[in-house]
């Protein structure tokens, strides 16, 4: 900051000189607040997908004071999926809770239209019901270390939208799927043979780091007093 000299009264000089610091403060403090949590759904957009646009959302924020303008601004972001995020940040390691052998992973098919969280209920079979239906088989992995839990496939018809197929699988559950990238062949092989894969049944699953919470916040807060020294002299009326 600048000095310069003070002509007139002194006190007057002062407060006008601590509000526009407060001015300041709380417009840049609120700036990266929203700035930070836009950088972390942003983040989580783009290393988990479209489809993780509601953990996106999750990322929250607020500013003290709610009102008025302060030296002493702060500004907090939080997430209201904190276990998902700590789990993708740290790349969790999951394991199945009170000695289970596998975790159950519903696959693409396990969903109404095919898709997770749309129709009535999202997911149409549970592991309970897969049990309770008497039908379910397992397929084991190639490398042993798990199973495609199945349904068998009892009719199929294309629907013409986006080559998408209604299967009914066991009397148990209308499911559909489509030929996307990336499971393609691997599930085509199963439906020729009459097999819909409803879970993957796992060990354990190894989550990829995708998300860096802690180098965004550091990030935010280096820009913090550059920032807040350039707003006060623009408060001030010593822009440049």
């Amino acid at each position: 900051m600048r000095l310069t000299a003070i002509v007139g009264d002194l006190r007057k000089a002062l407060a006008e000189e601590v509000r526009a610091g407060e001015r300041a403060a709380s417009r840049v403090v609120r700036s990266e607040t929203d700035a930070l949590k836009g950088e972390l759904r942003s983040q989580v957009t783009g290393s988990l997908g479209g489809k993780a646009r509601g953990i996106a959302n999750a990322w929250r924020s607020q500013v003290f004071p709610r009102t008025g303008v302060s030296l002493r601004a702060a500004g907090l972001v939080w997430s209201k999926t904190p276990l998902v995020i700590d789990a993708f940040e740290r790349g969790a390691l999951i394991r199945p809770k009170g000695g289970g052998r596998f975790l159950a992973i519903a696959t693409g098919f396990n969903a109404a239209r095919g898709w997770r969280g749309r129709g009535d209920k999202g997911l149409r079979v549970t592991p309970a019901q897969m049990v309770a239906s008497g039908q379910g088989f397992l397929r084991p992995f190639r490398s042993g270390r798990g199973f495609v839990w199945c349904l068998p496939l009892r009719q199929g018809a294309a629907t013409g939208r986006r080559r998408r197929t209604r299967l009914i699988a066991g009397g148990v559950a209308e499911v559909g799927t489509a030929n996307r990238k990336g499971r393609e062949a691997w599930a085509r092989g199963l439906l020729e043979q009459g097999m819909v894969p409803m879970f993957l049944l796992l060990p354990q699953v190894k989550l990829a780091k995708r998300l860096d919470v802690r180098g965004a916040s550091l990030r935010a807060l280096r820009r913090l007093p550059r920032r807040f020294a350039a707003a006060w002299e623009a408060e001030a009326g010593r822009s440049a």
